[in-house]
């Protein structure tokens, strides 16, 4: 079966946290023509600030978009790389697109209209990897709160609310988007909007990601139909098509190996 980018997954720091949903260290598992394995990327919700250095030293400080659908590729290069997941709402105060803007994109940091990301760009690209959240924690609290308005403040709070309700990893079966704006009071239309600006996907698409991330997670310790009414699904096969839309494979053919072809990795786009 293909591999996930090894990854050691890290809370933010303190300091951070405000911010930044957590940290992904890891190396990116390709293929250079022999035999490393091609990985996949699952479907993923966060927009992240990359700092990568490749095998022939090439270095680059990107931000990932959300991914809507499993992608599956080969690499032409080993690449060690620190990963940032800004938390929701926080695109566009730090990098000056909504999150919508960078759905299924990679583009280089310092390309981004914000100030602070051009800012970001030049103090992160010479460092290596693990220096990067050092440097984030000295500048980010600062440059961030000085913005931090009453408006956009409580924005985020409902967007977080609605984050934490919707998230399978929360512990329950996520809420009903109608349910949830009622209980938030604010209309499904502003509900929408507030998701497609500081997460990137709709609310009904974000449960989607995180119930097959979720089946992804747990799908070798418990039965398919545990796991599909313990995730919020209808039936079964509710979650096998839901699985395959996303995945791009029902759930067997994905945990056998059976996987569609690997593709190079994503290019760069423009902004």
């Amino acid at each position: 079966m293909t591999k996930n980018v090894a990854e050691r997954m890290l809370p933010a720091p303190d300091a951070l946290r405000p911010w930044i949903d957590g940290i992904e260290i890891g190396v990116a598992v390709g293929g250079d023509g022999a035999s490393r394995e091609p990985f996949t990327r699952v479907p993923d919700t966060a927009t992240k600030v990359v700092v990568r250095v490749e095998e022939n030293g090439h270095r680059d400080t990107l931000v990932v978009g959300p991914r809507t659908r499993a992608t599956y590729h080969r690499s032409k290069r080993l690449a060690s790389c620190v990963q940032v997941r800004l938390g929701p709402g926080m695109a566009r105060p730090l990098l000056g697109v909504a999150a919508v803007d960078l759905v299924g994109r990679v583009v280089r940091l310092g390309d981004l209209p914000g100030t602070y990301a051009r800012q970001l760009a030049d103090e992160l690209r010479w460092l290596e990897p693990e220096d990067a959240m050092g440097r984030l924690t000295e500048v980010l609290p600062g440059r961030l709160a000085a913005d931090d308005d009453g408006a956009g403040r409580s924005r985020r709070e409902v967007l977080r609310a609605a984050v934490e309700a919707l998230s399978t990893d929360a512990g329950h079966v996520p809420s009903q988007v109608r349910e949830l704006a009622r209980r938030l009071a604010v209309s499904e239309r502003q509900l929408r909007n507030l998701f497609a600006e500081g997460v990137g996907v709709s609310p009904k698409h974000f449960a989607r990601i995180g119930r097959v991330r979720h089946v992804l997670a747990h799908a070798a310790t418990t039965g398919w139909a545990e796991l599909a009414a313990s995730t919020g699904y209808y039936d079964q096969s509710h979650m096998t098509a839901d699985f395959r839309t996303l995945m791009g494979v029902p759930p067997r053919s994905f945990f056998t190996g059976h996987l569609p072809t690997a593709q190079p990795c994503q290019s760069l786009t423009r902004v």
